[in-house]
């Protein structure tokens, strides 16, 4: 038992695949990812389901796309559905399992399967649980400073680290994995999660990484013809250029420094993990993949964040290292195979020699199989948003207004040029219409009129308050904040 591959599984959140240096990246750099990406395979055409965090982490842990597993809008307060888990599976097997990070469940202490969770939930006591990433704050005299900083979850304004380097939550996220792998049961192979809260904002870098970027260009967002008359566009699209509209160009260049910043701080704290199985004498016999929910648009085509299905959010990193001398996974190679987050739970199983759960809809992306197409959703009416992606075209389309766009990545990788109008299309936008229009369901069929995609009247626009700032965080500790009657505040 204790000579079967461990398997470390590795999420980061809000990382495009274009944010790696083996990408060819202009700006970023990821010496480890890149090295990573070298010693096993890298595929280039993984995408997320549904480009936002909940949705994407079901696919994850259950092998299944949001149509099985129940969620294409971010359920907070649903628990995950009666199917399988990754670690379960795992467990079943033999396996011994723990998570480290974030893993955004509900309720937030569920295991999902895991033997136990060290969790760090980018402070969301208002769920019901003080985590444990707060619960070391406070162990630490900064009791509820973790947010302090004054910068939010959902915005793109930022500054550097506001606390000593030693209490971030990207280094004690890597210290507490360090100390779970050197906690192992040495007769049972293991299972670990490492889920990391960022690049995901608040943008708070540590002013070490600021650093490594003062010297580089910042590359300024890229705009599609197709974005750049705000009128034209989907009432969806209009109201996110809307909201991030002040920004200059010296804001989004300072914005993607602190993003970068984070990414690199990343990278070189994985180094400490792979070190410690590397000293543990398990490094050659562990499984290691990397990848994250999806990314951020970061200004790209005057958008930001993530629910939209372009490259920059969408299209997300999956680097698979097998163990030594494994030549399903090989080494310095690159995939183009379509892949989703329903298939990351397939290929760990079955490059660790257990069969997938009878509910699991993914594909091994070591296997022989692959699908000829991909389908994505997220949102529910005026925000409905949906994708087929046949490995060169993909089509988006925006129920509201009732909107198709189509891009050749393969001529046009950055999405300039939208050709779901244009003759330059060919054949192609009605060959993807129609498996799009097989895939609706759950009042999606109501898209439909005598077989054609009529959609819905367009969103209006209008500017609105922000009164939250986004959803900002403020100090608490040790109490979640309770309503009149005692219960914590947002529980159903």
């Amino acid at each position: 038992m204790a000579d079967r591959p461990h398997v470390l599984l590795i999420t980061a959140d809000h990382w495009a695949a274009s944010f790696l240096g083996v990408a060819g990246h202009p700006a970023i750099q990821t010496p480890t990812l890149d090295q990573l990406a070298r010693n096993g395979t890298r595929y280039t055409n993984a995408y997320t389901e549904c480009p936002v965090c909940i949705p994407a982490r079901r696919s994850l842990m259950t092998g299944t796309p949001p149509r099985t597993h129940g969620d294409r809008i971010f359920k907070v307060h649903e628990p995950m559905p009666a199917l399988p888990t990754l670690a379960q599976t795992f467990r079943d097997a033999g396996y011994q399992a723990y998570a480290v990070g974030k893993l955004h469940v509900y309720p937030q202490r569920d295991r999902i399967g895991f033997d136990d969770v060290i969790l760090a939930e980018e402070g969301r006591p208002q769920l019901g649980a003080i985590d444990d990433y707060d619960l070391f704050l406070a162990d630490q005299g900064y009791a509820g400073q973790g947010f302090a900083h004054g910068m939010c979850n959902n915005e793109y304004w930022h500054r550097p680290w506001h606390l000593p380097e030693h209490l971030n939550v990207t280094n004690w996220t890597t210290q507490q994995m360090a100390r779970q792998i050197k906690r192992r049961d040495p007769t049972r192979p293991a299972f670990w999660y490492l889920s990391y809260c960022h690049p995901h904002p608040p943008l708070v870098p540590l002013q070490a990484y600021l650093e490594l970027y003062r010297d580089i260009d910042i590359d300024l967002p890229l705009v599609g013809t197709w974005a750049r008359d705000a009128e034209t566009l989907p009432g969806f699209l209009r109201g996110i250029q809307n909201h991030w509209s002040e920004f200059s160009p010296q804001q989004v260049r300072g914005a993607r420094r602190a993003f970068y910043a984070l990414c690199t701080h990343i990278d070189h704290q994985l180094r400490v993990v792979i070190g410690t199985l590397r000293e543990e004498g398990l490094l050659d016999n562990t499984i290691i993949l990397f990848t994250s929910d999806h990314g951020d648009m970061l200004g790209n085509h005057n958008l930001w964040a993530k629910r939209a299905f372009y490259e920059d959010s969408a299209n997300i990193p999956m680097l698979l290292v097998g163990v030594d001398g494994d030549q399903r996974v090989g080494h310095h190679r690159t995939d183009d195979r379509l892949v989703g987050w329903q298939d990351v739970m397939p290929t760990l199983l079955d490059l660790a020699g257990i069969s997938a759960p009878e509910s699991v809809e993914g594909l091994s992306m070591v296997g022989e199989k692959k699908r000829e197409w991909l389908y994505g959703e997220w949102g529910e009416g005026p925000s409905a948003t949906r994708m087929v992606h046949d490995g060169r075209y993909k089509l988006i389309y925006y129920a509201a207004g009732n909107r198709l766009q189509l891009f050749d990545l393969q001529e046009d990788p950055h999405e300039m040029n939208d050709l779901a109008a244009s003759p330059d299309g060919g054949g192609v936008p009605g060959q993807l219409v129609e498996l799009l229009c097989d895939e609706l369901y759950g009042g999606d069929e109501g898209w439909l009129q005598d077989g054609r995609l009529v959609g819905l009247p367009d969103r209006a626009v209008e500017p609105m308050p922000n009164r939250g700032l986004s959803g900002q965080r403020g100090v608490y500790y040790p109490q979640p904040p309770l309503d009149p009657s005692g219960k914590v505040v947002g529980t159903p």
